[in-house]
């Protein structure tokens, strides 16, 4: 069995890991590897025990807190260059939750989301939002937050709730992180989403599919039935809707 055979027998599983070395991820190329294999991985452990990132690394590579308050948490550092490297599209993708989704696999899963999501009606605050984000190419979300107005008391929630649906809605999308520099010039912190588009990420033609909306999504569910046997239709409907 190679380890890519391995990403699978752990997803399918559905249980609770042991993080043997041979069944767990120890590195960003095996994690680009893995989205590439599985086509749709959330970053952190969801209710779907074992189905994501977070869930298939190795014991070493889990969240560390040190006693002067510095963390290590090498996931988060890969985050940065799967996005840019791993031929794969990030964002709150889950339920709103964080998730990577491969090349190969964002035509279908952007072409039914929409579906199911339709693009904002003209003049509404989601629609100024995304036209605001398409006009200035790529922005971190309070910057984008800032220029949209959304200064006020309880605006930056309502303005996240908006940026989630869209991203749900594979209208937005992650490009990169951006860090804060201290006085020495090292980034510290967990980093600011650089927001765009994925027609400006990826091309027009990656975010459509030559299937309907119905047979993207009857291919989507084969795949994670194939993948994940355990998961009742329940389960497989909320990864996809």
């Amino acid at each position: 069995m190679n380890r890519l055979d391995s990403y699978f027998d752990r997803l399918r599983a559905a249980t609770t890991l042991d993080h043997a070395d041979d069944m767990a991820i120890h590195s960003c190329p095996e994690l680009i590897d893995c989205i590439q294999q599985v086509g749709f991985l959330p970053l952190l452990d969801s209710s779907l025990l074992g189905y994501s990132a977070e869930g298939l690394l190795a014991e070493e590579c889990r969240f560390t807190q040190f006693d002067d308050g510095s963390w290590e948490w090498p996931l988060w550092q890969w985050k940065g260059p799967v996005v840019k490297e791993g031929n794969c599209v990030y964002g709150k993708f889950f339920a709103g939750k964080a998730a990577f989704v491969s090349r190969d696999w964002w035509p279908c899963f952007c072409t039914w989301r929409r579906h199911t999501r339709p693009q904002p009606e003209e003049g509404t605050i989601a629609d100024i939002i995304l036209a605001t984000l398409r006009d200035n190419g790529s922005m971190i979300a309070r910057e984008l937050r800032a220029v949209c107005d959304f200064t006020g008391s309880h605006m930056r929630s309502k303005f996240d709730a908006i940026v989630n649906r869209l991203q749900m809605g594979c209208y937005i999308v992650t490009e990169d992180f951006v860090y804060p520099v201290d006085k020495h010039g090292r980034e510290y912190g967990f980093g600011w989403s650089l927001l765009t588009t994925p027609e400006r990420l990826l091309g027009k033609e990656a975010c459509r599919s030559s299937l309907t909306p119905q047979q993207c999504c009857q291919r989507m569910e084969q795949h994670l039935k194939a993948m994940l046997p355990r998961l009742d239709e329940r389960q497989i409907k909320r990864i996809l809707t």
